[in-house]
């Protein structure tokens, strides 16, 4: 615990506590570099979860503007935030929330030329974006870089949380079919505000496990709820034998 300043060894005495975490595993968050791909619904739980429990330095990165229709579910913003950056103001919530963690912003949209620059040198990515092009492209970039790919998403009454470890990888789960941007979406669906924060809340409590090293590896469980019928399960996704980017990595 000598790395811990008394203003740390405060805010995160409940952590401390806890046997499995101790100054030991604080001081793990600490040192842990993660990037959250997406500032909306899953992003807006995640962020705070993962700021409020010290993650040491915090890459959000959003190309996005806030928009009215966001604010149902994407409890960081404000209606006067409508049409300011959404990994600005994010990060401005993280600064305010805790000095310790050093945040950057990154206002960039992942593309399969960029993920690579954005993703390197962190512990973790964790992708809440909303589309498969951009999904398959952090997937790609994790699997090239060894990085642990946390990917979460939800719409309508259903949510999704998988930890990736190079095999099998996202692409695995989907195919090469969803390069373009053809997935549905809230726009289009719709989705259950508190559906986000319950996903989002989720992926940010394997999160922490994960640095925490904290049970049972999760990596190739697909975690799936229910929203209507307020149910989880769990099934196993296979690697692809003949995956273009794992098989082969």
């Amino acid at each position: 615990m000598l790395d811990l300043s008394d203003d740390e060894l405060d805010r995160y005495a409940r952590h401390i506590v806890l046997p499995q975490v101790g100054g030991v595993g604080q001081n793990k968050l600490k040192a842990a570099k993660v990037a959250v791909v997406g500032a909306g619904g899953i992003g807006c739980a995640v962020i705070p979860a993962l700021s409020g429990a010290g993650i040491g330095t915090l890459t959000i990165i959003d190309h996005d503007m806030v928009e009215n229709s966001n604010l149902h579910r994407q409890p960081l913003y404000r209606t006067a935030d409508q049409g300011k950056g959404k990994a600005v103001l994010a990060a401005a919530f993280v600064a305010a929330q805790n000095p310790h963690v050093a945040v950057k912003p990154l206002a960039e949209r992942v593309e399969l030329n960029n993920a690579g620059r954005l993703l390197a040198g962190h512990d973790l990515v964790i992708d809440g974006s909303d589309n498969f092009a951009t999904r398959l492209a952090i997937s790609d970039a994790c699997v090239t870089l060894g990085l642990p790919l946390l990917s979460a998403a939800a719409i309508q009454f259903h949510g999704q949380i998988k930890l990736f470890r190079a095999r099998p990888c996202y692409r695995c789960f989907v195919g090469d079919a969803f390069d373009a941007e053809d997935c549905d979406t809230c726009a289009e669906a719709g989705v259950l505000g508190a559906l986000t924060a319950t996903v989002g809340g989720f992926a940010a409590l394997m999160a922490l496990n994960l640095l925490l090293g904290i049970g049972p590896d999760p990596s190739g469980t697909l975690h799936l709820f229910d929203g209507e019928k307020l149910a989880w399960r769990a099934i196993t996704i296979p690697a692809d034998p003949n995956c273009r980017v794992c098989a082969s990595a």
